[in-house]
């Protein structure tokens, strides 16, 4: 078989490397690819963004299914595209990609299917956010209505912050025109889920259980970023599998097939676990980054039959391997808001061993001066598997340790919060 891989960050090149591990694999591409990328894929430098060409490519390639790794595609419909041509893709349509595109438009999905979810009210504007302060305690949450490349979310301890959060999003459009609507919801305390399934819209199957750690710094503090390290499995309760399937996945794929979406591939959930049981804070609709890099490893089926399978409308069970997966992020000075690129890059970022290697989110390859540098906010993930936690968070700490620059980030404590999460 011939895969191709849309995108060019971490979760790609993971999608890429899990690819080249099945034995069905003959070709795997990628569109565009990254220089850190080329090692392991045939990359196309194309956009994505010019349909014609991308379905081009898979009848030039002789291309058998194709994987989109990024949420902008979805929204934008390439799924529909590739699928109208008679090309096979793991992904949902572009109405069902709304419930990622739009955080009104999903908390409007939720109330509608009955879904457990926070209270919240639409805002446009600072005297929104201020008419609007008395409804919730602190602290608040504030997200952006569009997408922001998961730097949407503020999560505001003060009134005075949330009205300053409010001020960036309407008054100095830092997201642009995904701040131009936001929702101002109720904080849910507990701790936080990632639940990923593979569904056609009607069956699902899950995935193992990830957990993210979104806070820049050591004990869960500084700003939200698009996440600096994960872990897998994560183990909960007989119960609260029971609880997060029954309240929340299936009133879903209801309310889905009632609209008639069409959803050929992976949904993530993001939870908030607290007391009272499960509250679903987002939809996304596709691999999470960087869950997606402690998950694959954990599946023992071949992927591209899986994905073709999914691609057809098919869902079968998975075969989950016993052991554990750690991905500790480094990421480039100044991130999440300014994050710095060409920063040089020292040591072997290709290092690699049986139980530990490096998945390239935001690296670039110099060409006058042959050095690799920084090329986005994440730069590398460094991957450990385990038969247990602690030895999958051994290989994976060490092998960050064989790459460094000036001003990198990176958090020392992956895996060893939220230990209630049991």
């Amino acid at each position: 078989m011939k895969v191709l891989v849309i995108g060019q960050g971490g979760r790609e090149h993971a999608l890429v490397r899990a690819l080249l591990g099945s034995s069905s694999v003959s070709e795997v591409h990628c569109l565009p690819g990254s220089d850190g990328i080329r090692r392991n894929a045939l990359c196309h430098d194309l956009s994505w963004q010019n349909f014609d060409n991308v379905v081009q490519l898979c009848l030039r390639a002789e291309i058998d299914v194709v994987v989109i790794g990024p949420e902008d595609p979805l929204v934008q419909g390439l799924a529909d595209y590739l699928r109208e041509h008679g090309i096979l893709v793991v992904g949902p349509s572009k109405d069902a990609a709304q419930l990622e595109g739009s955080k009104i438009f999903a908390k409007e999905f939720m109330q509608t299917a009955g879904v457990s979810t926070a209270r919240s009210v639409v805002v446009q504007s600072v005297a929104d956010v201020q008419s609007r302060l008395n409804l919730y305690k602190a602290p608040y949450v504030l997200k952006a209505d569009g997408l922001a490349a998961g730097k949407g979310v503020y999560v505001c301890k003060t009134q005075d912050e949330l009205l300053q959060a409010a001020r960036d999003l309407f008054d100095r459009k830092v997201l642009g025109e995904a701040g131009s609507r936001a929702l101002l919801e109720e904080f849910t305390p507990g701790w936080e889920l990632s639940y990923l399934i593979l569904t056609n819209g009607q069956d699902f199957q899950a995935l193992p259980l990830a957990q993210d750690h979104k806070r820049l710094r050591d004990g869960d503090q500084g700003p939200n970023t698009g996440g600096m390290g994960t872990v897998a499995p994560m183990e909960i309760s007989d119960e609260l599998r029971l609880q997060i399937e029954d309240k929340i996945i299936r009133p879903t794929l209801k309310e889905m097939q009632k609209r008639q979406f069409v959803y050929r591939g992976v949904l993530f959930l993001g939870l908030m676990i607290s007391p009272e049981g499960p509250s679903l804070l987002e939809y996304n609709c596709r691999f999470g980054d960087p869950e997606t890099q402690v998950i694959l490893p954990l599946v023992g089926d071949d992927w591209a039959l899986k994905f073709r399978e999914l691609a057809q409308g098919k869902i079968s069970p998975l075969k989950i391997l016993n052991r554990h997966a750690v991905c500790v992020v480094l990421a480039s000075p100044g991130y999440p808001d300014s994050p710095q690129k060409g920063v040089a890059i020292d040591g072997d970022i290709f290092a690699e061993t049986p139980s530990s290697y490096f998945v390239h989110a935001g690296t670039k390859l110099n060409a006058a001066t042959g050095k690799w540098e920084t090329a986005g906010g994440r730069v590398l993930g460094a991957v450990g598997i385990g038969s247990t936690k602690a030895e999958a968070l051994r290989h994976a700490y060490h092998q960050s340790e064989l790459v460094q620059w000036s001003g990198l980030q990176k958090r020392n404590d992956i895996g060893l919060t939220n230990s209630n999460a049991t």
